[in-house]
């Protein structure tokens, strides 16, 4: 070995200790020997996964914010069956009007009539958005399309009526 090669190695261990000694004083195991890198591993290893508790937690979290989404969407969801029910309603009194005008008579047509004189589009819906058939009215030059609602049933609250019955006041 030349004079040369022993002052590289030289260099070489003083540099491997001083970096031995400064991740051991650091707390940092050394990377230069196989019983630290074992014991690095083994405390990683300790500590790699999730409690079931944890998971738990997660999985509450996720069904309360669900519970909560899904309870906000369903009242859209009635709000808006309500509104297409009543838009659907004020289009019928339309197609009623125009056909009455084109057929010079005063009494209410049905559903097929109208969609067989065109008043109505063939793929328009026959009933309300609950399922229920429409009622007709056409009484003192005034017409009336009425669904009985989500309850399904004719004279409550949640009845849809139009025009809307105007409240006479009491005298």
């Amino acid at each position: 070995m030349t004079n040369r090669d022993e002052t590289v190695m030289a260099r070489l261990r003083r540099t491997a200790a001083s970096v031995r000694g400064t991740f051991r004083g650091a707390g940092v195991p050394s990377l230069l020997t196989a019983e630290a890198a074992g014991r690095a591993g083994r405390r990683r290893a300790g500590q790699a996964g999730v409690t079931l508790v944890e998971v738990l937690i997660v999985v509450a979290i996720m069904a309360l914010l669900g519970g909560s989404v899904g309870f906000y969407a369903l009242q859209q969801y009635k709000k808006a069956e309500k509104a297409t029910a009543e838009e659907d309603a004020r289009n019928l009194r339309k197609a009623i009007e125009l056909w009455q005008v084109q057929n010079s008579e005063s009494t209410c047509p049905t559903i097929g009539q109208l969609v067989a004189d065109k008043q109505l589009n063939s793929d328009s819906r026959p009933t309300d958005p609950w399922g229920q058939e429409w009622l007709f009215s056409c009484a003192d030059d005034e017409i009336y399309v009425q669904s009985n609602g989500p309850d399904r049933k004719a004279g409550t609250a949640d009845d849809i009526r139009i025009p809307k019955q105007r409240v006479q006041p009491e005298s």
